[in-house]
Protein backbone atom coordinates (compact mmCIF):
# COMPACT_ATOMS: atom_id res chain seq x y z
CA UNK A 1 0.00 0.00 0.00
CA UNK A 2 1.23 3.34 -0.99
CA UNK A 3 1.47 6.42 1.56
CA UNK A 4 0.59 9.78 0.13
CA UNK A 5 1.83 13.30 0.82
CA UNK A 6 -0.41 15.67 -0.83
CA UNK A 7 0.06 19.30 -0.14
CA UNK A 8 -2.30 21.69 -1.38
CA UNK A 9 -2.21 25.43 -1.54
CA UNK A 10 -5.08 27.99 -2.64
CA UNK A 11 -4.73 31.50 -3.95
CA UNK A 12 -7.81 31.51 -5.40
CA UNK A 13 -10.62 32.93 -3.24
CA UNK A 14 -13.87 32.58 -5.33
CA UNK A 15 -13.56 28.51 -5.24
CA UNK A 16 -12.56 27.38 -1.59
CA UNK A 17 -11.30 23.37 -2.55
CA UNK A 18 -11.81 21.13 -0.03
CA UNK A 19 -8.02 20.00 0.52
CA UNK A 20 -9.08 16.98 2.01
CA UNK A 21 -11.76 15.81 -0.35
CA UNK A 22 -8.88 16.38 -3.55
CA UNK A 23 -6.20 14.73 -1.52
CA UNK A 24 -8.25 11.80 -1.24
CA UNK A 25 -9.31 12.09 -4.69
CA UNK A 26 -5.72 11.89 -6.35
CA UNK A 27 -4.91 9.15 -4.22
CA UNK A 28 -8.02 7.04 -5.47
CA UNK A 29 -6.94 8.47 -9.13
CA UNK A 30 -2.82 7.68 -8.57
CA UNK A 31 -4.24 4.13 -6.89
CA UNK A 32 -6.36 3.23 -10.20
CA UNK A 33 -3.74 4.11 -12.72
CA UNK A 34 -0.86 1.86 -10.79
CA UNK A 35 -3.32 -0.89 -10.85
CA UNK A 36 -3.60 -0.90 -14.63
CA UNK A 37 -0.38 -2.66 -16.09
CA UNK A 38 -0.76 0.20 -19.16
CA UNK A 39 -0.09 2.86 -17.18
CA UNK A 40 2.17 1.00 -14.31
CA UNK A 41 4.12 -1.22 -16.42
CA UNK A 42 5.38 2.61 -18.24
CA UNK A 43 5.30 4.83 -15.26
CA UNK A 44 8.18 6.77 -13.85
CA UNK A 45 7.78 4.37 -11.04
CA UNK A 46 8.50 1.30 -12.54
CA UNK A 47 11.43 0.06 -10.85
CA UNK A 48 11.68 2.03 -7.72
CA UNK A 49 11.34 1.07 -4.91
CA UNK A 50 9.19 3.70 -2.17
CA UNK A 51 6.24 3.42 -0.41
CA UNK A 52 5.57 6.58 -0.25
CA UNK A 53 4.73 9.45 -2.84
CA UNK A 54 3.94 13.14 -2.48
CA UNK A 55 3.18 16.12 -4.65
CA UNK A 56 1.55 19.49 -4.39
CA UNK A 57 -1.39 21.28 -5.68
CA UNK A 58 -1.21 24.93 -6.18
CA UNK A 59 -5.13 26.39 -7.16
CA UNK A 60 -4.93 29.63 -8.22
CA UNK A 61 -6.00 31.51 -11.62
CA UNK A 62 -5.29 32.30 -14.67
CA UNK A 63 -3.06 34.80 -14.64
CA UNK A 64 -0.84 32.83 -12.28
CA UNK A 65 -0.64 30.66 -14.76
CA UNK A 66 -0.02 32.91 -17.42
CA UNK A 67 2.62 34.30 -15.44
CA UNK A 68 4.26 30.75 -14.23
CA UNK A 69 4.03 29.86 -18.59
CA UNK A 70 5.72 32.99 -19.73
CA UNK A 71 8.60 32.51 -17.01
CA UNK A 72 9.55 28.71 -17.16
CA UNK A 73 7.76 27.00 -20.26
CA UNK A 74 8.08 30.53 -22.81
CA UNK A 75 4.79 30.07 -23.35
CA UNK A 76 2.76 33.41 -23.73
CA UNK A 77 -0.95 32.10 -22.60
CA UNK A 78 -2.74 31.18 -19.76
CA UNK A 79 -3.02 27.51 -18.79
CA UNK A 80 -5.85 25.63 -17.12
CA UNK A 81 -2.65 23.10 -15.95
CA UNK A 82 0.51 23.40 -15.86
CA UNK A 83 2.56 20.23 -14.38
CA UNK A 84 6.76 20.33 -13.60
CA UNK A 85 6.85 16.10 -13.24
CA UNK A 86 9.97 16.86 -11.30
CA UNK A 87 10.55 12.96 -10.98
CA UNK A 88 9.89 11.60 -14.44
CA UNK A 89 11.40 14.69 -16.38
CA UNK A 90 14.57 14.11 -14.62
CA UNK A 91 17.34 12.15 -15.98
CA UNK A 92 17.04 8.44 -14.67
CA UNK A 93 20.69 8.70 -13.04
CA UNK A 94 19.26 11.85 -11.25
CA UNK A 95 16.40 10.46 -9.89
CA UNK A 96 16.21 9.65 -6.30
CA UNK A 97 13.75 7.68 -3.51
CA UNK A 98 14.73 9.15 0.15
CA UNK A 99 13.46 7.37 2.95
CA UNK A 100 11.55 5.18 0.65
CA UNK A 101 9.82 7.90 -0.77
CA UNK A 102 9.65 9.81 -4.30
CA UNK A 103 8.59 13.49 -4.87
CA UNK A 104 6.58 13.47 -8.18
CA UNK A 105 6.29 17.39 -8.24
CA UNK A 106 3.58 19.42 -8.54
CA UNK A 107 0.28 20.39 -10.36
CA UNK A 108 -1.02 23.84 -10.96
CA UNK A 109 -4.70 24.49 -11.65
CA UNK A 110 -6.28 27.79 -12.89
CA UNK A 111 -9.64 27.53 -11.50
CA UNK A 112 -11.02 30.15 -12.96
CA UNK A 113 -10.36 28.39 -16.26
CA UNK A 114 -12.10 25.30 -14.70
CA UNK A 115 -14.75 27.20 -14.02
CA UNK A 116 -15.08 28.52 -17.48
CA UNK A 117 -14.34 25.47 -19.15
CA UNK A 118 -17.27 23.68 -17.25
CA UNK A 119 -19.65 26.20 -17.51
CA UNK A 120 -18.74 25.84 -22.01
CA UNK A 121 -18.96 21.91 -21.91
CA UNK A 122 -22.16 22.16 -19.75
CA UNK A 123 -20.81 19.83 -16.48
CA UNK A 124 -20.22 20.27 -13.18
CA UNK A 125 -16.75 22.38 -12.11
CA UNK A 126 -15.82 19.57 -9.93
CA UNK A 127 -16.40 16.75 -12.71
CA UNK A 128 -13.86 19.11 -14.28
CA UNK A 129 -11.65 19.67 -11.70
CA UNK A 130 -11.18 16.19 -11.36
CA UNK A 131 -10.84 15.44 -15.13
CA UNK A 132 -7.88 18.28 -14.83
CA UNK A 133 -6.18 16.54 -11.54
CA UNK A 134 -6.47 13.03 -13.26
CA UNK A 135 -4.60 14.57 -16.20
CA UNK A 136 -1.60 15.92 -13.79
CA UNK A 137 -1.44 13.16 -12.10
CA UNK A 138 -1.15 10.87 -15.75
CA UNK A 139 2.14 13.41 -16.42
CA UNK A 140 3.91 13.29 -12.55
CA UNK A 141 3.84 9.68 -13.96
CA UNK A 142 5.45 10.70 -17.03
CA UNK A 143 2.78 10.69 -19.58
CA UNK A 144 3.24 13.02 -22.08
CA UNK A 145 0.41 13.62 -25.24
CA UNK A 146 2.97 15.18 -27.89
CA UNK A 147 1.34 13.30 -30.70
CA UNK A 148 -2.66 12.28 -30.88
CA UNK A 149 -1.65 8.77 -30.42
CA UNK A 150 -0.38 10.19 -26.96
CA UNK A 151 -3.20 12.20 -26.41
CA UNK A 152 -5.78 9.64 -27.17
CA UNK A 153 -4.29 7.50 -24.42
CA UNK A 154 -3.83 9.57 -22.03
CA UNK A 155 -7.69 11.14 -21.87
CA UNK A 156 -8.68 7.32 -22.30
CA UNK A 157 -7.29 6.51 -19.44
CA UNK A 158 -8.54 9.92 -17.25
CA UNK A 159 -11.56 8.97 -18.22
CA UNK A 160 -11.28 5.39 -17.00
CA UNK A 161 -10.03 6.81 -14.02
CA UNK A 162 -13.24 9.18 -13.37
CA UNK A 163 -15.29 6.05 -14.65
CA UNK A 164 -13.91 3.92 -11.31
CA UNK A 165 -15.28 6.43 -9.29
CA UNK A 166 -18.09 6.66 -10.43
CA UNK A 167 -17.79 9.94 -12.66
CA UNK A 168 -19.23 10.16 -16.38
CA UNK A 169 -17.00 12.53 -18.36
CA UNK A 170 -17.08 12.59 -22.50
CA UNK A 171 -16.76 15.87 -22.69
CA UNK A 172 -13.46 16.86 -24.49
Amino acid sequence: MINFNIYTENTYEQWEVDSEKISKTAQEIFNFYLKTPEIANHSCLKSYEFDTVSFDFLFCDSNKTHEINKEYREKDYPADIITFAVFADSPTEERFVLDMEINLGEIIIALDKIIEEAQKKEISKEAELVFLISHGIMHLLGFDHQSEEEFNFVVKYQKLALESMGIKYDKI
